[in-house]
Parts: C-alpha cells; sequence; structure tokens
C-alpha cells in the first residue's frame, strides 16, 4: 500500500481521500475509478491506497490515483473490510456527492 501524506498531495483527489481515511478510521473507501480508459478498484484505509486490480507501486511517490484519473463511485464501509461480507456505510457516492463528508473532517 502507498501512503500519500506530502503536501503537494494533500489537495489531490487521493490526498484528500487518504486524509479522510485518517481522521476516519473506522471507514474504508473503495473507489471506482477509471485511469487511462482502464477501469480500477482502490482501496483507502488509514491513509494508505492499493489497487485491488492492478499492480500498485512500491515507490510512494507514484500515485494509485494519478492526477486526471476519473472518479466513477465511492463507497464508504466499516472497517475491518471484510471481501466475503462487506458492511456499507453508504454506495455510489460521486466525487461531488463525497465533498460534504470531506469538509466535515477539515480535508
Amino acid at each position: 500500500m502507498v501512503n500519500i501524506m506530502s503536501n503537494y498531495r494533500f489537495s489531490s483527489q487521493s490526498g484528500r481521500l487518504e486524509q479522510y481515511t485518517v481522521k476516519r478510521p473506522q471507514e474504508v473507501l473503495l473507489v471506482n475509478v477509471i485511469v487511462e480508459g482502464q477501469e480500477d478498484e482502490i482501496m483507502i484505509f488509514k491513509g494508505y491506497s492499493s489497487s485491488l486490480m492492478r499492480p500498485t507501486a512500491f515507490d510512494p511517490d507514484v500515485p494509485v490515483l494519478p492526477d486526471g484519473a476519473e472518479i466513477v463511485t465511492i463507497a464508504r464501509l466499516k472497517a475491518p473490510y471484510n471481501p466475503s461480507s462487506p458492511q456499507y456505510i453508504q454506495q455510489n457516492l460521486t466525487w461531488e456527492a463525497m465533498q460534504p463528508l470531506l469538509a466535515q473532517v477539515g480535508v
């Protein structure tokens, strides 16, 4: 998993989502995205991101969710995540619908 906590990433989508999970450690985010025309699913927990569909770079300077990626949906789940029995808090959130939740925690 990659933790992108530097200030230049904080304002990016991935940086903001990672910060959200730092401030809400009882939640896991499952983010469906399109990166360079390819679908991907990214899990974010306690400030760490990992792709569930493609290799995740070991280098923390390589973002899992690059700038310009299209966020299709975001799901909020209760931690710990159990893939055989996920406990959803909210599903099918858009990036825009996630904004008030990000604002609530100050990111």
